[in-house]
């Protein structure tokens, strides 16, 4: 089938998440260290990786438990801290760190017809943020979990965006940064996908061929010359 949608993560293709990163694993190793737990950068990059080959759904989360030790109460002590600042980062980075050249690609995209959505694990207030930085009003699909309360990989996330666009998914391309999140559901459901390698996710690997993405990109050029193949 002709593709009709294209869906795209936030974190990630849109959003760099570089000073995000930073931040998150400050604030992460701060916690941590308010309950006596120090972290060193080999020890914090080993809870990292493992947090990605693991597929952890939620790496923050893999990566305190790691870093306690498995000690449940301080996990989720540090946890909580680390949530209880999210706003504050937000306000700290300046909202999304838009990609270089991510509002050309959309308006290229929307010339050519196809309609655009989001498919994103992000607060509500990301729309605000996607708008403020010239990327939102590309979207006719405007959801992310903190709009409807579906996380990825659930794949209602995906169907929610399908059934909005009017779109089956077989008539859709995924663009996003994860292997587990990302690639593994939107192929379940017959979407063609995009691995977008960035950020903390960039290394990760596919458990099998039923994930492997039908392409591979480091870059909005790359991206688009992707996009270009799948659309022909």
């Amino acid at each position: 089938m002709q593709p009709l949608a294209v869906l795209f993560d936030v974190g990630g293709p849109l959003d760099t998440e570089v000073e995000h990163e930073r931040l998150l694993d400050g604030a992460i190793r701060a916690a941590l260290a308010a309950e006596g737990f120090a972290t060193d950068d080999r020890s914090y990059a080993t809870a990292c990786a493992a947090a990605v080959a693991t597929y952890a759904p939620d790496a923050t989360a893999a990566i305190i438990w790691s870093l306690t030790d498995g000690n449940t109460g301080t996990a989720q002590r540090v946890y909580a801290a680390v949530l209880g600042g999210a706003e504050q980062r937000a306000a700290a980075r300046g909202g999304i760190e838009a990609r270089p050249g991510m509002a050309a690609l959309l308006r290229w995209l929307h010339d050519r017809g196809l309609l655009l959505g989001l498919a994103a694990n992000q607060p509500a207030s990301a729309i605000a943020r996607l708008d403020a930085c010239g990327l939102g009003q590309h979207f006719q699909h405007r959801e992310v979990s903190g709009s409807h309360g579906f996380r990825k990989p659930d794949v209602r996330l995906f169907l929610r965006a399908c059934a909005e666009l009017g779109v089956p998914p077989e008539g859709c391309i995924m663009i996003g940064d994860r292997i587990d999140n990302d690639m593994a559901p939107a192929r379940m459901l017959g979407m063609r996908t995009v691995l977008f390698r960035t950020g903390r996710h960039a290394g990760q690997q596919p458990r099998s061929w039923q994930e492997t993405p039908d392409r591979e990109v480091h870059n909005v050029d790359e991206l688009g010359r992707a996009l270009g193949q799948l659309l022909a």
